[in-house]
């Protein structure tokens, strides 16, 4: 794993370098089973011991639309699944906007549990000016989110690879790796492709890395792999 110590390492001193007169807000953008999630955990470690700024960690799950008010198309759909899965609205109001520009610093972590069916009561926090806000998520370079990000990150995997990691993980909570298998065939990566094909989101981020092979974590182009 030395490999991707070193990765996160230099990924950490590429976050530090951002220089914005509010929190710099990070995005870990990426598919499902990319490995945003143990990405962003890992990230924020690192940072903590680099620094005495303080790391913000959010999971864009945590802002899921209520189940009932996705009505536009069927939830377990490809087009449900990109377009209504989100609160965009919330994500903007109750988190990046005011941790941006003119912004009040006042934000929460979340509004819904995971499976979008039970509201949350966080209690509002308030942000240091220099804070470091590290937040993991499909579909993070959004129309209604790109503008409000200050450094993307996307974890690359191929869809093959989706594919293994969202089944193997998934059947531990579906009926069974065939439920799991189907609903990534159908749902998961059909709706994850409308968003590469259109958002690019690997041409769009300042920073690509290419997680097919976790220990071997590493960056894609460049010096770093920055596009900053």
């Amino acid at each position: 794993m030395a490999q991707r110590a070193e990765t996160l390492g230099k990924l950490a001193e590429l976050v530090l370098a951002v220089e914005r007169p509010h929190p710099v807000r990070v995005a870990i953008d990426g598919c499902s089973a990319a490995g945003k999630t143990t990405l962003a955990d890992e990230l924020a470690e690192v940072l903590r011991d680099r620094t005495e700024r303080e790391v913000i960690r959010v999971g864009i799950d945590y802002f899921k639309r209520a189940v009932a008010l996705r009505t536009t198309y069927p939830v377990d759909s490809p087009d449900g699944y990109y377009l209504e899965t989100w609160d965009h609205e919330a994500i903007r109001n109750r988190l990046l906007i005011p941790l941006g520009p003119g912004g009040d610093r006042r934000y929460t972590t979340g509004l819904m549990d995971p499976s979008a069916q039970t509201e949350l009561e966080r209690p509002v926090a308030v942000a240091a000016e220099d804070a470091v806000l590290l937040v993991d998520g499909a579909f993070l370079q959004r129309p209604e989110l790109n503008a409000y990000w200050d450094l993307r990150v996307y974890v690359d995997i191929t869809f093959d690879e989706v594919l293994r990691r969202g089944t193997a993980r998934d059947q531990a909570w579906m009926p069974s790796a065939e439920a799991a298998e189907h609903r990534y065939r159908t749902k998961y990566i059909p709706g994850e492709k409308l968003y590469v094909a259109q958002v690019q989101p690997q041409a769009r981020a300042q920073i690509l890395l290419d997680n097919q092979d976790p220990a071997a974590l590493s960056f894609v182009g460049g010096l770093g792999g920055s596009r900053l």
